[in-house]
């Protein structure tokens, strides 16, 4: 490949010296800021390189307090800014810490390139401290079910060829982690080329694969129906202003699953909630409507969380799957047509097809423009009246609803497993539709929340971020919102402060299980942020959350965290989700909805 004479002289001002700077160097090449990670022995060189990067104004490092965290984080940067997170560690543990957060990043598709150092060749097993080699604890086996290129570098000669494919397989759809283990004496070793390999910029770029065939026979299905309804999952990202324009030409009522909830506006009339977890009465009505043709299932899996409650006989019959990646296919076959290819592509040719044909048709029994809800949307809300109720203990959804009305329109909402999971999803209401709420429901990792704002705080500093989480979650990871202190991100965290493990204590009583190990002890969650050179704030009342001042918080240079005690006795929306534990289960309790 031939390179320009500005691409050249880019070049050539990088000081390289050893392979470590090679790295960066490729990461600036792909506009990447920052990378996240926890020091150490082995992975010493890669920061040798971090400390000359940022004085040239390259990546620079950003030091988390538990290396899981620092996968979040990278996690989190991607999510805001589609470029490639990387995280870094040391070997032996530094390395298996990373775990669940890269497993998270492999469930939700996220383009990670995760380094870990590698004991020194010559001590690969001769019980080196923290040897983590294939005779030893061997990462490079640990990280082969997460990671969707994973390659230990045992020789100088592999080191550009596995760097560009573990770039090229982290980018390219579907995305995912990749991994590269380095032994540190090979991060050492001076790098002699005057010119890199191969130029990176083209992986940004990404090819268009579409089985035209599939799309020609949706085309024609489309127009031979009359009453359609759109499923909006995790994977729209490309397309969530065409999907809203292709629902309003054929009057399609359009519903989300609970991560897609990011790629629709919560307040649009044809707009029906979440199907599936924490989801709301009307999506669940609608899908029983026997007068439905056609389900557009677009970026999704077929899976328990959301679309996967349908009956097998909906799948297959009247179900259309729309997917950029074949992967989705091949864990949930159940469908009447399979469509892979681009979805904003798809979707366009679907949008200017139904406006040739002048699309007139209209749904029969079913009211598809309700009135609005106390959120100012049309979704069917269990119990809305405790949105505005003025009890002690806060009702959490007391606190969802201050949250919905007073929160700027550009605020990045971050929610971390567990109840917060229901409340979020059923009574936090956005009218965005790009992608600013976020949440991880595939792996489900307690903490992953707390990680990932910081993450999407470095990739855009102006914006306000909020991260809801509860006291379980934050126990876990507390220490990581000295991050947030030490680079005056003025994030706001919301703990949901019940002391209990309130998703294990309601699914044992919904499903009429043993009631244990749910308990926690009372901790004061603001008096612990303030230790760490936060401010924190208890809110006891709804009378001490209307005497907020979000944006006072959000223009702030350190973050808040508000210690809300809720409600304990307050039942989450999460009867989808015991029940598809309990399957099979008679003793479960009745009337799950």
């Amino acid at each position: 490949m031939s390179y320009s004479d500005s691409e050249r002289a880019a070049f050539a001002s990088a000081v390289i010296e050893d392979y470590a700077d090679l790295i960066l160097e490729y990461l600036r090449q792909l506009g990447v800021e920052y990378v996240f990670g926890v020091p150490g022995g082995a992975i010493e060189p890669l920061y040798n390189a971090l400390a000359r990067s940022e004085r040239r104004g390259g990546p620079k490092a950003i030091i988390a307090r538990h290396e899981c965290a620092a996968a979040f984080m990278a996690d989190g940067y991607f999510r805001e800014t589609g470029k490639l997170g990387v995280v870094c560690s040391t070997t032996g543990p530094g390395a298996t810490n990373l775990i669940t957060g890269v497993a998270s990043a492999s469930v939700d598709k996220t383009s990670m390139l995760v380094l870990t150092a590698q004991t020194a060749l010559p001590k690969f097993g001769k019980r080196a401290l923290q040897d983590s080699s294939e005779t030893a604890i061997d990462t490079v086996g640990i990280f082969r079910n997460c990671t969707k290129f994973n390659a230990l570098i045992s020789h100088p000669e592999q080191f550009e060829s596995k760097l560009i494919s573990a770039l090229m397989e982290a980018m390219q759809s579907p995305r995912g982690p990749a991994h590269l283990s380095i032994p540190s004496d090979i991060l050492r070793l001076p790098y002699e080329n005057k010119d890199p390999n191969i130029h990176v910029n083209y992986l940004m770029m990404h090819t268009s694969l579409e089985d035209k065939i599939a799309v020609e026979q949706l085309l024609e299905e489309l127009m031979n129906v009359n009453r359609v309804v759109i499923f909006v999952g995790h994977g729209c990202g490309r397309a969530y202003g065409q999907i809203e324009e292709l629902a309003e030409a054929i009057n399609a009522p359009f519903v989300s699953g609970p991560m897609g909830k990011r790629w629709v506006n919560e307040r649009h009339p044809l707009y029906k909630g979440v199907y599936g977890y924490a989801g709301h009465a009307s999506a669940r009505e609608l899908f029983e409507n026997p007068d439905i043709e056609l389900i557009l299932a677009m970026g999704t899996s077929i899976t328990e969380m959301g679309i996967g409650g349908l009956s097998s006989k909906v799948l297959n019959e009247k179900l259309v799957h729309i997917d950029s990646s074949v992967e989705s296919f091949s864990r949930s076959p159940m469908a009447k047509l399979h469509v892979c290819g681009h979805l904003d592509a798809i979707v366009t040719r679907m949008v200017n097809k139904v406006t040739q044909q002048s699309w007139r048709r209209t749904w029969k029994g079913i009211k598809l423009k309700p009135n609005r809800n106390i959120l100012h949307g049309h979704a069917e809300l269990i119990e809305p009246e405790k949105c505005l109720s003025d009890e002690v203990p806060i009702k959490p959804q007391r606190l969802m609803y201050y949250f919905n009305h007073n929160m700027p329109a550009n605020t990045r909402v971050f929610i971390d497993t567990g109840n917060i999971w229901a409340w979020a999803t059923h009574y936090l209401a956005t009218e965005s539709n790009e992608g600013i709420y976020r949440v991880s429901m595939g792996y489900g990792s307690m903490a992953w929340a707390i990680g990932a704002v910081i993450g999407s705080q470095f990739g855009s500093l102006k914006t306000p971020h909020v991260c809801f989480a509860g006291d379980g979650a934050w126990l876990m990871s507390s220490h990581e919102i000295g991050v947030a202190v030490q680079h005056s991100l003025p994030i706001v965290y919301v703990v949901l402060n019940d002391s209990a493990f309130g998703m294990i204590r309601y699914g044992q009583q919904l499903s009429n299980a043993e009631s244990i190990g749910w308990k926690l002890n009372e901790v004061n969650f603001a008096a612990l942020a303030e230790a760490q050179g936060a401010r924190g704030i208890i809110v006891k009342s709804p009378e001490d959350l209307d005497k907020l001042n979000l944006n006072e918080m959000f223009e702030s240079n350190i973050p808040t965290l508000l210690d809300v005690r809720i409600d304990p006795e307050e039942v989450p929306p999460m009867m989808a989700r015991v029940k598809s534990l309990n399957d099979g289960n008679p003793s479960a309790a009745p009337g799950y909805k």
